[in-house]
This record gives structure tokens, sequence and C-alpha cells, in this order.
């Protein structure tokens, strides 16, 4: 039977003693292996079989990544019942929502998110048990007492649960293996929330042979050595993450471990780097702002060494990307020739310095959840830590194409999955022609069973077996495919034409030092525009450089910077290219719910955030000047 289930089983057998999992606690890394991992499952399901839960009970899961993240969910799978990852990112007042909509009956939370948890509860309908992944009990005993929750009984330690769950009765472990044996493809496996950059979130029902057929694609599309090791920086309710370093990870023996989550928040993001030198990774999963970021500080890192390293550095790139070409069309000889010093000394004095952020082993990372610009793509192919960009949503659990080490083309998204048809739709009934674009529509056993008490919005989506991504897109001559954006969220002239926002804000966000982040505006008007968010620290230092004195001068410096890709090439047609720009002194963040969990613009969100500062633009081109100069006199 093909379920995850069996998969754990299987590895358990197969790579047994190998590492499977690993956390750091106290400061030192503590690893599961694969036995051990399938042990500490099934006595936590037969825990949870003792309590009283039932076949298709669902249990949420919000927590950092961890060991017993991994090991809860396989348990509850084990039990029968159903998994509700939740994004540790939620805001307090939208966790109620899905504990609620999906009937939770339990909810395993770490340490770090107890707190959030417990300020919403009186806003929980049904009181689900609380299972604490934590390791410091007495701290969580305080922590329990203070939200009124009675230890033991309403909420309880998951140690305590495995330990039970080892001491049960012959008749409970019986039950088990029953409730194993009768474990079917068909069963739902999690669902999913969705993040909600166009709308209200839904309830993803994705089963066992949806995450059995697309782990099984992802490791015959891009190969990797059994007992490979990666860092798990995404959070595992992130679908990419949740398939890749859950399920695949069965299948190769791969050793998955979790960024430090001592503290939550602000000091996983520190640990990143810490960790990925410890762990020293062979591959990477990550998502563009994440390697935007890495790229940026990697730019800023050697310009300050002085003029001469740098352009070392930046010769050395500019050679790499011709020599490499697309990664799938060699170059010519004589383009290569031409290129080859320039990129092997850089390749020598510079990039290996670089490389050292990710460790010593990194031979490439797989980038997904958004759009990776090319220059990203080119960028990292040429120091030497290449970023394959693939392409999914969770509907489709996740995996739809990708690119990998033996086969890719930079600007694609990479071939299709093998198991997976795939069609681009002009309308219902016609298919495009080759680089034409239209809907991206799949077809394949990793295709969601449907939306969670929404059948509308699943025969919408689902159509004889057909899944409409809402995405656009196109195949090129090569079988790669190329993905323009979410139909939804496509700029739309005053003719009626249309255009990807995306490729406007990674072509400015990817080659200006100043610009943080974007957003492309065009509804149905002449002339597009853009919300910026700025690098203010450096431009405080841009400032004291250049003698800049007054807002004024810090305006024209944002805007050379702002329109910086129009000196390396980029093709974006003129009427799309931004006319203006309202510069915005708050970060889009979580926070503010303008980012989701994936580091995704909300755009109906952002617009309606900023919507006076929008019409400005349009409106009113002298207050709009006003506008910007007053952001930045704060500045002085």
């Amino acid at each position: 039977m093909r379920t995850v289930v069996n998969m754990l089983k299987d590895a358990a057998r197969e790579y047994g003693s190998s590492p499977y999992l690993s956390q750091k606690i106290d400061g030192e890394w503590k690893s599961l292996n694969f036995n051990e991992a399938w042990e500490e499952s099934y006595d936590f399901a037969a825990a949870l079989i003792e309590k009283g839960f039932k076949k298709d009970d669902t249990i949420a899961i919000i927590s950092e990544g961890r060991n017993g993240w991994v090991t809860s969910e396989f348990g509850l799978l084990m039990a029968g019942c159903i998994s509700v990852p939740l994004s540790i990112k939620l805001l307090p007042e939208e966790i109620p929502f899905r504990l609620n909509h999906s009937e939770a009956k339990a909810v395993i939370v770490s340490e770090n998110v107890f707190p959030k948890l417990a300020g919403v509860w009186k806003n929980v309908k049904k009181k689900p048990l609380v299972i604490v992944l934590s390791d410091d009990e007495s701290k969580m005993k305080t922590a329990a007492d203070e939200a009124k929750l009675a230890w033991g009984k309403k909420i309880v330690a998951f140690e305590e649960l495995v330990e039970a769950g080892r001491q049960s009765k012959a008749g409970v472990k019986s039950e088990l293996e029953k409730r194993i044996a009768d474990i079917n493809e068909e069963d739902i496996v999690t669902i999913s929330y969705t993040s909600g950059t166009t709308g209200n979130p839904k309830g993803i029902m994705l089963t066992h042979k949806n995450y059995y057929s697309n782990s099984h694609d992802a490791v015959e599309t891009v190969p990797l050595p059994n007992g490979s090791e990666s860092l798990i920086i995404l959070p595992l309710d992130h679908s990419f993450a949740h398939t890749v370093g859950l399920y695949t990870s069965l299948l190769k023996g791969l050793s998955m471990s979790f960024v430090d989550a001592l503290g939550g928040g602000m000091n996983i993001l520190r640990n990143i780097p810490i960790n990925l030198v410890e762990r020293n990774s062979y591959f990477l999963l990550t998502v563009p702002a994440l390697t935007g970021n890495f790229m940026k500080k990697m730019q800023a890192g050697v310009r300050a060494k002085g003029a001469f390293l740098d352009g070392i550095f930046t010769r050395g790139v500019d050679a790499g990307v011709r020599y490499h070409g697309d990664g799938f069309n060699k170059p010519p000889f004589g383009v290569r020739l031409k290129a080859w010093f320039p990129y092997k000394l850089a390749s020598l004095l510079i990039f290996p310095k670089l490389r050292e952020i990710f460790g010593n082993n990194l031979h490439f990372c797989i980038g997904g959840g958004a759009l990776l610009e090319i220059k990203q793509q080119e960028f990292f192919n040429a120091i030497g830590a290449p970023v394959y960009q693939g392409y999914g949503l969770t509907e489709a659990a996740p995996i739809i194409c990708a690119n990998g080490p033996d086969k890719h083309k930079f600007g694609s998204s990479g071939v299709i999955l093998p198991s997976i048809e795939c069609r681009i739709m002009k309308d219902e009934n016609t298919e495009a022609a080759p680089m034409e674009t239209g809907e991206i529509v799949i077809r394949g056993d990793n295709v969601m069973k449907g939306y969670f008490k929404n059948p509308e919005e699943t025969a919408k989506t689902i159509r004889d077996g057909w899944l409409w991504t809402g995405d656009l897109g196109y195949k090129d001559p090569d079988g790669f495919l190329g993905v323009v954006g979410r139909e939804k969220a496509l700029l739309i002239a005053a003719d009626g034409e249309k255009y990807s926002p995306e490729a406007i804000e990674e072509a400015i966000i990817n080659n200006s030092e100043l610009i943080n982040q974007v957003m492309a505006y065009n509804e149905q008007s002449k002339t597009t525009s853009a919300l910026i968010t700025v690098n203010y620290g450096l431009l405080k230092a841009r400032a004291a450089e250049k003698g800049l004195k007054n807002a004024e001068q810090l305006l024209a410096e944002i805007e050379s910077s702002f329109y910086a890709f129009k000196d390396d090439s980029i093709e974006i047609p003129g009427q799309w290219i931004p006319s203006t720009f309202a510069v915005i002194e708050e970060e889009f963040s979580e926070a503010n719910k303008l980012i989701n969990s994936t580091m995704k613009l909300v755009r109906h969100k952002v617009k309606d955030y900023y919507k006076d500062r929008i019409d400005l633009m349009y409106a009113d081109e002298t207050a709009h000047k006003k506008a910007n100069l007053e952001v930045l006199a704060k500045l002085l």
C-alpha cells in the first residue's frame, strides 16, 4: 500500500541505524536514527489510542522544526488521525479559525508558541488536548498554571505520552497494529491551510497517495546520494519542506537537521548561519527571499573589502554567467574562452570564501515558493552554489516541476515530474502552443483530494480530474516549464494587457542595493507604479559617503538605485516599468499581515493598507513627491 507510514517502516528496515532527524538541545546535536524515529512514533500512536483518539480525528501541530514534530506527525498517522500543520508565524488571532475549522481534537505545540496559543485559548470552541514539545517541563507547568490549563488533563508533555505509549497494554498495541494495517492510500495525511495571498485560507486535503507519488517523483527528478544531509531552514508546515524534509528523506536515507529553535523567533534567524556551518549540508531547500538576502550580503561583503577584490568578484560573476549560459544550451566556444580567465580567477580568490557561509559541502540548493529571478540563478551558479528553481503548489503535494544538477535551464522552473501530466490552457478547451502563455493545468496522483469542508472551491479547482492551478506559464521547445505568475495577481493596463508583477519586482530587488521590498501596481491605468521599502541603514551610510544633505538628494539616490535594472539588459516592456514609486516607512512584514508565513506579499492586503499612497501616486504628483520627502526627512 502506498502510504507514508509504510515508507517510514521501509526506511527503518533499510537505513535503521543511520541518522534521520537532528535538533540542538543544550548546545549539543541530538539525533534520532530511522529505527528510533519509528519506535518513538509508534509509542506516541499507542498513547493517542489509549487516550481515546479515533480514526480521522484531526490533530494540529504548531512548532518549529524539531525531532518531535516529525515523530508526533508519524505517530498520529499510525493512529489513523489527520495532521493539521500550522505556521508558527500565524498571528494569535489567526490560530482559532484554523483549530475550529479543522475541528482539532488535540494541538501539539512547542514551548515557544505556547504563550501565543494560551492568549487566544478562549476563542477555541472545542478545547483540544494540548501536547507540549518542550525541553523544560517545569517551565511549561508554570506556563500551564498561568494559562489555567490543568497539567495532566488538558495539557501534557509529548515525552510523557511517548513513555506512556511504551508502557501501554497488549490490547492497545493490538489496536494500533490493526489501525496501521488499515491505513489506505486515499486516507488524508494533512489538512494544510493556504496562506491566503489572494483571499481567505482554505484547508487542502492531501492523501498518502499524494505524498507517496510526489516524493518518489522528486528523487527521480533530482537524484541525491543516499545519506545526504540537509539543514531544514524552511518551516515544516511549508509544503515543500514537508514533502522533501519528511517523506523524500525516507526513500534515500537522508539526514534532516533543524535550525536551533532555542528562544524562538529572531533567535532562529540568528542561528541559521551558525547551523549551516555546523551541519555542512549537501543540499538545501530555500525560497527567493532567503537567497536574495544571501546574495545582497555577499555583494556588500566583497564591496567592503575594497575596489580591487570587488572588481575581480564582479568581473568573475559576469564571466561565470557568460561561461555557463542558460545551463542547458552550451555557449559558443569563443564566448567560454573569453570568459575563462576572469571566471577562474574569481573562482580561486573570491568564490570559495563566499560559499563558506553554507559550510564546505554544499552541492546545490532547490528554490521554490515564489519566482526566482534569473539573476539570482545565474549569480549562485557562477559562485559554485547553484540554486535550481522548482515550481509547485500545496494542492499538488507540492512539486510540479524542478530543475536539478543533471538537467536545468536558468530562467525556467524545470521539467515536469515523471508521473504528472501538464497542459497549458488558453481557455477551458484550447491548449496553448509552445512558448504561448496560458493557465498551468495538471493531472496526477499528486493532486489533492480537495478543500476541507469546501466542495464549491474544490469543484472550481479540480475539473474532470485536472487541477487548474491559477498560475500562468508556458512550455518551451526544450521541455522546460516557464512560470509567469498568479493569474489573480497580474497587473492590468488601461488597454487590457496583463503582466506579471513578480518579474518587475525581482528585477528591481536583485539589481538595487537600496531597495528591500517592492510591490508593483497597475489596475487598468496607463502607467505602472510601485510601493517600496528601503534599506535605511545603507541609505544613511550612502548619504554620509556622498555628502547627501537633504531629502531631495536622498530621493534622487533611491531613484537611481530603483532603475539600476535598466543597465543590466533586463527585458521588461516599457509600459510595465514603474514610472514612479512611493517610499514606505514601515516594512511589509508578518506583523502587519502584509507578508505571509512563506515570505510572500499578500497583495490584496498591501493594496488596502496603502490605498491612500497608491491613489496619491496617480492623483497628485506634487503631493506624492511631498509624501516621499517626508518619509526620507526622518533620516536626516
